[in-house]
């Protein structure tokens, strides 16, 4: 079983897990992607098998957090976009005579909304395959590292058995 500390970055800023920390730790949520970034355990006695899934797991969480940081500043961008462009159609500053934001109606932010979620459909389409070939990867190579260890401490246990007699 993984048990997972929580860590955050913004109260020690410069916090490095424990040494002899034996658990994955995860942060707070990245401004732009919403993911929580996770410094990885590297167990003292890693095998080859532990080392290629602790990878794998790695490059995964960075390929997902590089998308979502894109998707998430498109989005905002476009949004930005849509509102100004909205507001300037209908002669409207971004602020009205208090100073205050101006705000579309859920109506028109709805029609925003379709038009990104279809603008990027395929793209998110891509990127739920990919996902998902990648969680069944990590899935196969955490079945075979929990394989690895069951077999390492059934030799353990016979070599015991051999010296007690």
């Amino acid at each position: 079983m993984v048990f997972i500390n929580r860590l955050y970055l913004s109260q020690a800023p410069e916090f490095i897990p424990p040494e002899n920390s034996q658990y994955d730790w995860i942060g707070p949520p990245d401004p732009v992607s919403n993911l929580r970034p996770i410094r990885f355990h590297v167990a003292t006695n890693e095998s080859t098998l532990e080392k290629h899934l602790r990878l794998f797991r790695q490059e995964t969480e960075e390929w997902n957090q590089k998308f979502w940081a894109a998707q998430n500043s498109s989005f905002i961008k476009e949004k930005e976009e849509f509102i100004t462009s909205c507001l300037k159609a209908e002669g409207l500053g971004l602020k009205d005579e208090n100073g205050r934001k101006r705000k579309l109606s859920a109506e028109k932010m709805a029609e925003f909304y379709k038009d990104f979620l279809n603008k990027n459909w395929q793209k998110h389409a891509d990127y739920n395959k990919e996902w998902y070939k990648r969680n069944i990867t990590m899935t196969f190579l955490m079945g075979k590292v929990t394989l690895q260890m069951f077999w390492e401490r059934l030799g353990r246990r016979t070599e015991e058995v051999k010296s007690k007699r």
